[in-house]
């Protein structure tokens, strides 16, 4: 088969072949599998962490209002938790300063507005007298303390309100009973120290006085009632009619009572010794007053730190000139001396430490309260020698107020004075 038709043939068959050839050259088409997919895991379950509640707000404190407002909003909240039916007996433990621990004009004053106010306004408050007699009823006992703050309620820093706070301890029940909180402005109130305050020779907040002002201060409704304070509340008794005596200028009465009160279980007390002291002292028994003054020391020593308050004249380093105010210095300063000398832990050495009012700039009396430690150092020095060497001086200016108000007068003498603290020697 040569001739054209086979040459046909031969072209046909040609490109066949090279078309099965590329035919078998292509990708197969995929087998498509068309089961059903996996089912997908059901999603986690997300527990949210418990969500604590947003507690309440502390509320915001009273606003200050003139002073007799105060005192009325304090006992009204106080009285009216008194228990049903009445009366039931309340006695007034004299309030105090709540950072100095003294008695004042300002809470003498409070004192006689809340025996108005619950005479006028709560029959069931039956107000009787702070006797040992009526003590022993076991009445409710009303404490307070009146405390010069600042606006963010602290106690450092220049007054801006006082603050008052009453609370009604039940002794038959030993638990706080009743609260009552209100501020009052600076307007109006004389802060001057009653006269056994003004004219101690010490601060005389003690464990007694700080277990008063917890008593108040540091409890809420429900509370047990402080049990050193509990503890002392019959020796209190005392003291408070010795210093009614003693303000009265009824020195002997008031040298009975002080007598009293140090030979009770609970009477070695600041307070007592301090009365004891002023109370000679104005009975002309020098001898028995510096025997007191030497008790105090000890009280100091033991708490490792005793201030005194020493009144210079102003703007100097020299004590003040009137001997019915001075003249006793020198008893003081030798019975520091003395004792801090012969003390048996001889690696204590005594740091003189200078305190000054606010008035003035701050520099001024860190210079002056630091001359003035040095001023009686040497004085100290002068009365034991062999302690000349275990004492330095120290000045603070008006860093370490307690009252603040830098009026330099009655009001704020506890910022004018020298502190004796005990320090390790370093030598």
């Amino acid at each position: 088969m040569n001739g054209p038709q086979s040459h046909l043939k031969i072209a046909v068959a040609a490109a066949l072949g090279m078309f099965l050839f590329a035919g078998c050259a292509t990708t197969p088409t995929p087998t498509v599998n068309h089961a059903a997919p996996p089912a997908a895991p059901p999603p986690a379950v997300v527990v949210a962490p418990p969500v604590a509640p947003t507690p309440a707000p502390p509320p915001a404190p009273p606003t200050p209002v003139p002073f007799d407002i105060a005192i009325v909003n304090a006992a009204t909240a106080l009285f009216k938790n008194v228990p049903s039916p009445g009366p039931r007996m309340i006695v007034i433990d004299p309030l105090i300063d709540g950072v100095s621990g003294q008695q004042t004009v300002a809470s003498r004053y409070i004192e006689s507005r809340l025996r108005d106010v619950a005479r006028d306004k709560f029959p069931a408050a039956d107000v009787r007298e702070f006797t040992s007699g009526n003590v022993a009823q076991s009445p409710i006992v009303l404490v307070g303390t009146f405390t010069a703050i600042t606006l963010e309620n602290k106690t450092v820093g220049k007054p801006e309100a006082f603050r008052i706070c009453l609370a009604l301890a039940d002794l038959s029940t030993n638990k706080i009973i009743s609260k009552g909180v209100a501020r009052a402005l600076l307007e109006g109130v004389n802060a001057t120290p009653t006269p056994y305050f003004s004219e101690t020779p010490v601060w005389v907040k003690d464990e007694s006085v700080d277990a008063y002002i917890k008593t108040c201060q540091a409890t809420k409704i429900g509370d047990t009632i402080d049990p050193v304070y509990r503890e002392r509340i019959d020796t209190a008794t005392v003291i408070s009619d010795a210093i009614v005596a003693y303000e009265a200028r009824k020195f002997k009465q008031a040298l009975d009572l002080y007598v009293k009160a140090v030979r009770s279980p609970t009477g070695d007390q600041l307070r007592v010794h301090s009365g004891l002291y002023l109370a000679n002292w104005k009975l002309g028994k020098k001898a028995d007053a510096e025997k007191a003054f030497g008790k105090i020391v000890d009280h100091g020593l033991a708490a490792q730190k005793l201030s005194v308050k020493f009144l210079f004249q102003p703007s100097r380093t020299d004590f003040w000139s009137d001997a019915n105010v001075s003249g006793p210095y020198s008893i003081w300063l030798r019975s520091i001396a003395n004792r801090m000398a012969s003390n048996a832990d001889s690696k204590s050495c005594l740091n003189v430490v200078g305190h000054t009012s606010r008035s003035g700039s701050e520099p001024a009396n860190d210079r002056l309260s630091l001359a003035r430690a040095n001023y009686v150092k040497k004085r100290m020095d002068a009365a034991a020698p062999k302690l000349a060497s275990r004492t330095t001086a120290t000045g603070v200016g008006y860093r370490e107020n307690v009252v603040g108000n830098g009026a330099d007068d009655l009001t704020d003498l506890q910022d004018r004075r020298v502190e004796f603290k005990l320090t390790p020697c370093t030598m």
